[in-house]
C-alpha cells in the first residue's frame, strides 16, 4: 500500500478553498490502495499533521482540535511518503514555490512542476505564451502598480473592463469597472493582491471550462458552462451565492466544443503542465469567437468544482481521478 501525503491550506487567500478541496480527496481516495495522511499548512507556513474528522477543515475548527501536531522537520517528514498530493490553491502552493521546494529534495508529487506552476499562476506570463501559441485572448494590457496611466489604459481599452491581479485564483481581487472612478478603485483593490495588474476588455460571453488530465494520453473533457449568479464569475458567485449554475455539457456548437478542447490541450502542453489542469474560456456567441481566459494547474477539487464534475460527466469517478493522478506520478 502506497503512502500518500495530502497537503492543503497554505499562506494564501485561497486557504479555505484548499481545505474544502482536501475534504473531497480525504472522503474519496481509494483506501484499499493508499494509506493517506493529511498535513495542513497554516497562514504562517507551519506544517501540522491532521488526524481528525475532515469536517473540521470546512468550518476552520481544526485549529482548535487536539488531534493536530506541529511537524518540527518537514523535509524528514515528507521523505517518509511515496508521494505528495498538493491541493494547495493560490500563491505559495500553486505558483511553483512549493513545487520547487519538493523538487530540491527529490520528493515525488502530483501535478505540474516548478516552471509550469509558476507560468500557470502568473497570468501575465501565461498570456505571453498563449499569444505565441496563437490562442485567441480578449484585448488586455498589463502594468506594474503604481506605474500606470488611466489615460493610456483608456486609449487601448474601452469601458467596461475587468481588472485583476496577475497572480491569484478563485477570482479574488477581480473587479469590473465601467468608468474612470471605478477603474481607479478596481486597480487599488487588485494591488492588494499583486503588484502586476491586468486590465482586460469585458465582453458579453458564455463562461466555459474544460478539464485536462493525463491518462495514458492527454484527455480534454466535455465542456461545461458556468452561469454565474453575478454579472461575472467572481468569488461570491463561485463559493457564496448558491444560485450560480453549471451546465454540463455546455450548449454550444460541436465545432466550438472541439476547438476549445484543442486549445485546452495546446495551453496545457504550452506551459509544460503535467498531471491535471482546468482551462477556462469565453465564447462570444454573437461573433462566434472563442477566447482563452486562463489555466489553473491545481484546480478546485470541491464537490461543486468544475474540474471533477466535468470528468465525472465523462464517466471518470472522483476516486478514479485521484488514483489516476497519483499513479501518473508514481510511474514517472
Amino acid at each position: 500500500m502506497k503512502k500518500v501525503l495530502l497537503l492543503c491550506g497554505g499562506r494564501s487567500t485561497e486557504h479555505y478553498i484548499s481545505c474544502l478541496s482536501a475534504i473531497t480527496i480525504i472522503e474519496n481516495i481509494d483506501k484499499q490502495k493508499y494509506e493517506l495522511t493529511t498535513v495542513i499548512i497554516d497562514e504562517s507556513n507551519r506544517f501540522y499533521v491532521f488526524n481528525d474528522d475532515p469536517s473540521y477543515l470546512q468550518n476552520g475548527t481544526w485549529r482548535e482540535s487536539e488531534n493536530i501536531h506541529l511537524i518540527s522537520n518537514i523535509i524528514t517528514y515528507l521523505s517518509k511518503f511515496d508521494i505528495i498530493f498538493p491541493i494547495t490553491h493560490g500563491n505559495n502552493g500553486e505558483d511553483g514555490k512549493l513545487q520547487g521546494f519538493l523538487d530540491l529534495f527529490d520528493i515525488k508529487y502530483v501535478g505540474s512542476k516548478t516552471l509550469a506552476s509558476a507560468l500557470g499562476m502568473d497570468k501575465r506570463m501565461a498570456k505571453i505564451i498563449f499569444n505565441h501559441l496563437e490562442i485567441p485572448q480578449v484585448p488586455y494590457i498589463t502594468f506594474t502598480y503604481p506605474n500606470y496611466s488611466i489615460k493610456e489604459i483608456k486609449k487601448q481599452l474601452n469601458y467596461p473592463v475587468i481588472v485583476k491581479p496577475a497572480n491569484g485564483g478563485s477570482s479574488i481581487g477581480i473587479t469590473k469597472a465601467n468608468n474612470k472612478k471605478e477603474l481607479t478603485t478596481a486597480i487599488e483593490v487588485a494591488s492588494n493582491y499583486d503588484d502586476i495588474i491586468i486590465v482586460e476588455k469585458f465582453i458579453k460571453a458564455k463562461e466555459l471550462e474544460c478539464s485536462v488530465i493525463e491518462h495514458k494520453k492527454l484527455i480534454a473533457s466535455t465542456i461545461g458552462e458556468i452561469v454565474p449568479a453575478n454579472e461575472f464569475y467572481d468569488y461570491n458567485a463561485k463559493y457564496e451565492n448558491n444560485t450560480s449554475q453549471t451546465i454540463i455539457p455546455a450548449i454550444i456548437p460541436k465545432n466550438i466544443s472541439s476547438l476549445i478542447k484543442d486549445y485546452a490541450k495546446k495551453a496545457f502542453i504550452g506551459i509544460g503542465a503535467s498531471g491535471f489542469s482546468r482551462v477556462d474560456f469565453f465564447y462570444d456567441e454573437e461573433n462566434n469567437q472563442v477566447y482563452l481566459n486562463e489555466i489553473n494547474t491545481i484546480p478546485g477539487f470541491t464537490t461543486i468544482s468544475m474540474f471533477p464534475q466535468l470528468l465525472m460527466f465523462d464517466t471518470i469517478s472522483i476516486t478514479e481521478i485521484i488514483s489516476i493522478l497519483i499513479e501518473n506520478e508514481l510511474k514517472r
